[in-house]
């Protein structure tokens, strides 16, 4: 007889305590959008003999086409190097059709924060400001309210999409500002997921390995990761979705129906 240990959650099982090198259960989604910065992008530094760093987009590398290789589904990358949530906004989100019919995913990560709230210090704002009835009315002055606009106006478009949340990791080794903005992004992810439907958090800080300077030798290439970096985030990604959807089957079981406007009456909570 087959035995199902690896397809069914295990009660106790944390996050990333099992992590399939394919994907597992990611693969039921065919599409997914990959919306982030330079290292949703696959951002590789190079550096002259003198010293000037330059920085590459190289999409392939990113933690979203390696998902999608493993998994055989497709990823759209809304990313570049340096993005922020309110250049989305007011630029990014149209250049790339973001918002377009064609260009909806059944699932989104959205992995947004560190040029916001480090690169520029950008006041990190509360969920008490947030609109959650009308994405329109959140701006662009605290990172919080940007967010909420981009992740309020795409559940709009595509209200059965999943949407996953990924907050900044831990580092012991980083200043001491840092580790205090990072857990302020993570408490916001969290916040997210606890008020929206189909939202859940990809929760490094909290279930991540220690991104300290031991980890960044082995996976960084100066201050952006290296293949081996984007490779294992990429199993991260898919091993946290995996054990969403082993965890709440029923609430994944018409993965098939995102964009259409079928459903199934009989889908049961496992």
């Amino acid at each position: 007889m087959m035995d199902l240990t690896d397809y069914i959650f295990r009660p106790g099982e944390l996050p990333l305590d099992r992590i399939p090198p394919d994907g597992g259960m990611t693969a039921v989604f065919r599409r997914i959008g990959c919306i982030g910065d330079s290292l949703a992008s696959g951002e590789f530094e190079s550096e002259e003999v003198l010293g000037q760093k330059h920085y590459h987009d190289y999409y392939e590398y990113s933690w979203g086409q390696y998902l999608a290789r493993m998994a055989g589904l497709e990823a759209l990358n809304f990313s570049r190097g340096g993005m922020t949530a309110e250049a989305i906004i007011r630029e990014y989100g149209d250049l790339w059709h973001m918002w377009d019919q064609e260009k909806l995913c059944q699932a989104y990560i959205i992995a947004l924060g560190v040029n916001d709230l480090v690169g520029r210090r950008m006041p990190a704002g509360t969920l008490d400001q947030i609109d959650f009835e009308d994405w329109r009315n959140n701006g662009t002055d605290t990172f919080v309210s940007g967010y909420a606009r981009i992740l309020l106006r795409l559940q709009s478009l595509q209200p059965k999409g999943k949407f996953f949340l990924v907050t900044m990791p831990r580092n012991t080794d980083a200043a001491d500002d840092i580790r205090r903005i990072s857990e302020t992004q993570a408490e916001l992810m969290r916040g997210f997921a606890d008020r929206l439907p189909n939202t859940y958090v990809i929760d490094l800080m909290q279930y991540g390995p220690d991104y300290n300077n031991d980890f960044r030798k082995r996976f960084f290439l100066g201050g952006h990761m290296n293949p081996m970096g984007y490779l294992l985030t990429a199993r991260m990604f898919g091993a946290y979705i995996d054990y969403y959807i082993r965890r709440e089957p029923g609430r994944f079981a018409e993965a098939g129906f995102i964009g259409t406007p079928y459903h199934n009456l009989h889908t049961e909570e496992v």
